[in-house]
């Protein structure tokens, strides 16, 4: 299989994909809307299969060694005074097999094995023609150009997604919460640490790994549909601070520090549903295709299975249409199980007095009950079993010449 092959999207499941397709021998070029690559990030989850993707790239080692190290965290009352502590694993619900590390590390790791590779930074598509032989692409800044396929791999926003399929409302369905993350001075002085405190309808985790001098802090909040520019930082601040307001401890001096911060991130919290992944010569893969939401947690291993499977398909059938159908087959009971796991976000912000006070007994009187291990360890399992509710293809690349890295 020889093709030439547009990625839009460099963050996980691009570089994941561009790594893959290059070993089946085709020449990749991944455009990313954002200057430069993002260090650091917020922390996140690799699991099961996810982790099985990595050990074929051969790259499991380096994520290890990359693991956020995190001791443990504590859940706190509304005055900040520690209920129950956890062990990291326990807080993760993660297997020994499991690791946590900072998106930004990962995405480091997944482009730094990508040699040979075109990656395009600064720049986004624009339009996209499709024709019998191939599709004509234009950018923002760059000259136009032609590809045989583009795989859209550019996260719940998707500029492909929208381009090939429609507007985003059509394929968003909204879990009636936000998020927002951020870079805060690390005023609890945590070390490895991570603190969660919850009040009716929102709720506060402030943590530090290793890698970080500083901390994050992450708001989630129940809200209906917020009408505001998702380029509009400053109104999107305004909005966590009128909702945090109220909300004591630390949040004051955290929500401070909000305008400094390099790295705000803010949105609505959506599970991403759509009939087809692919049209023509243009599929979607990872959060653009399928995103399960911040609330899941399995969004990272979603996006490295796709691009495996996507990457395999192609190589295996070299007719793109039934590449892209097999691509679906297997993928979409894996899609559904993981998907599920968002109504974790019920567990994550109590929504009524009553939720946020049972939540705290229980956790309160969880070192003295019997059973409580036995009730953690099937929340554990499920996530086990999602993680690995799909079999993973063997793939044989057919060539691993590696094109010679051009520009545009």
């Amino acid at each position: 299989m020889t093709k030439n092959i547009l990625i839009s999207g460099a963050s996980i499941a691009g570089p994941a994909l561009a790594y893959w397709l290059r070993e089946h021998g085709c020449t990749v070029t991944v455009v990313e809307r954002s200057p430069e690559p993002r260090p650091g990030g917020y922390k996140i989850d690799v699991r099961g299969r996810a982790m099985e993707v990595l050990e074929r790239m051969g790259l499991a080692d380096e994520v290890r060694r990359h693991h956020t190290d995190m001791r443990g965290g504590a859940f706190l009352d509304r005055k900040g005074r520690t209920v129950v502590e956890m062990d990291a694993d326990t807080v993760g619900f993660r297997e020994p097999t499991d690791v946590e590390i900072l998106r930004g590390d990962l995405a480091r790791i997944l482009r730094d094995a990508t040699e040979g590779v075109e990656y395009v930074y600064g720049d986004s598509i624009t339009s996209l023609t499709e024709d019998g032989t191939g599709v004509a692409v234009t950018f923002e800044r760059s000259l136009p150009r032609r590809f045989d396929l583009v795989i859209g791999a550019d996260g719940l926003h998707s500029t492909v997604r929208a381009l090939a399929f429609g507007p985003e409302e059509g394929f968003l369905r909204s879990l009636g919460h936000h998020i927002a993350i951020f870079s805060v001075p690390n005023l609890l002085d945590l070390d490895r640490w991570e603190t969660i405190q919850a009040e009716k309808g929102r709720t506060l985790n402030v943590y530090s790994t290793r890698q970080d001098t500083q901390a994050k802090a992450a708001f989630m909040f129940a809200s209906p549909d917020l009408a505001y520019d998702r380029r509009d930082t400053a109104r999107q601040q305004q909005v966590l601070a009128e909702v945090f307001a109220p909300h004591g401890w630390i949040a004051p001096q955290l929500l401070a520090a909000m305008p400094d911060a390099p790295d705000f991130y803010f949105d609505g919290m959506s599970v991403v549903e759509m009939d087809s992944w692919s049209t023509c010569r243009v599929a979607l893969v990872g959060d653009a295709a399928y995103g399960p939401s911040p609330a899941s947690g399995q969004g990272t291993s979603l996006a490295l299975v796709g691009a495996y499977v996507l990457a395999h398909e192609l190589a295996a059938a070299g007719d793109h249409k039934a590449a892209f159908a097999a691509y679906e087959e297997r993928m979409r009971h894996f899609v559904a199980v993981n998907q599920k796991q968002a109504s974790n976000i019920k567990r994550m912000v109590s929504r009524s007095g009553f939720m946020l006070w049972l939540n705290r007994t229980m956790m309160r009187l969880m070192p003295y009950l019997p059973g409580t291990a036995k009730i953690m360890e099937k929340v554990k399992a499920e996530i086990r079993d999602v993680s690995r509710a799909i079999e993973l293809p063997e793939t044989r690349p057919e060539s691993r010449t590696k094109p010679v890295r051009n520009g545009f």
